[in-house]
């Protein structure tokens, strides 16, 4: 019997983690909103690559809960309800207060100063006031936070929650004065694991994403309200 060839093409993995990227950012960024429909075809045209590398794409957002398949209408960017979204925001408080805890207790050197780095991608971006620039900064924060808090199922864990909460992210950032305060807190957070204090980062990560929490659920439970009753 021949030996079975596990070789798989190179480039064509990369483009569908690029397609990944691409949707994943556009969804993140609002340039596609909860409920949008993403045809293939339109999109095969916005980014242009075939189909096959578009459906490979959308199934692996919507394992990641970031598309659902709607019978008779296809994929669609997920919406998420504010009972959903108080639910993630509960238990991402749990382990992000963790993860603090735990990167101040046993994150290197190399670490703390990479994370002293995204702090500032982030405040800088926040400066900026650009979009998708500010996503991928937040995103770099908490992907450097999850490194270097050094448990592999808390971090696969978070990552999982953190796709879904892509889909609030701006709703909380965007609100008046918030980009400020997240700035603020996020620089509190490093402070904290920098001066090696294990309470008081569990602290502010926990306190970061109460507020959060508040913001994006008084915006859901408003939208929610004007919403006219199903029959």
């Amino acid at each position: 019997m021949e030996p079975m060839n596990l070789q798989v093409p190179r480039q064509a993995a990369t483009l569908r983690l690029l397609v990944e990227d691409k949707l994943r950012s556009a969804i993140a960024s609002g340039h596609f909103k909860p409920g949008q429909r993403l045809i293939e075809r339109e999109l095969c045209e916005q980014i242009g690559v075939g189909r096959t590398s578009i459906r490979e794409a959308l199934r692996q957002l919507e394992a990641e809960g970031l598309v659902t398949t709607v019978p008779h209408r296809g994929p669609e960017v997920s919406s998420i309800t504010a009972d959903e979204a108080r639910q993630l925001y509960e238990v991402r408080a749990l382990l992000e207060s963790f993860a603090g805890q735990s990167f101040a207790e046993h994150g290197t050197d190399d670490d703390i100063r990479e994370l002293g780095e995204a702090v500032e991608r982030f405040a800088a971006a926040a400066e900026g006031g650009n979009r998708s620039q500010l996503i991928e900064a937040k995103t770099r924060f908490y992907a450097v936070l999850m490194s270097g808090a050094g448990n592999m199922f808390v971090r696969q864990m978070l990552t999982l929650l953190h796709n879904r909460i892509t889909l609030l992210r701006l709703t909380s950032m965007t609100q008046p004065g918030r980009l400020a305060d997240s700035v603020a807190e996020i620089r509190e957070i490093y402070d904290a694991i920098r001066q090696r204090d294990a309470a008081r980062a569990s602290a502010a990560c926990k306190r970061h994403i109460e507020t959060a929490a508040e913001i994006a659920l008084a915006v859901l439970r408003a939208n929610e309200s004007r919403q006219p009753a199903k029959p």
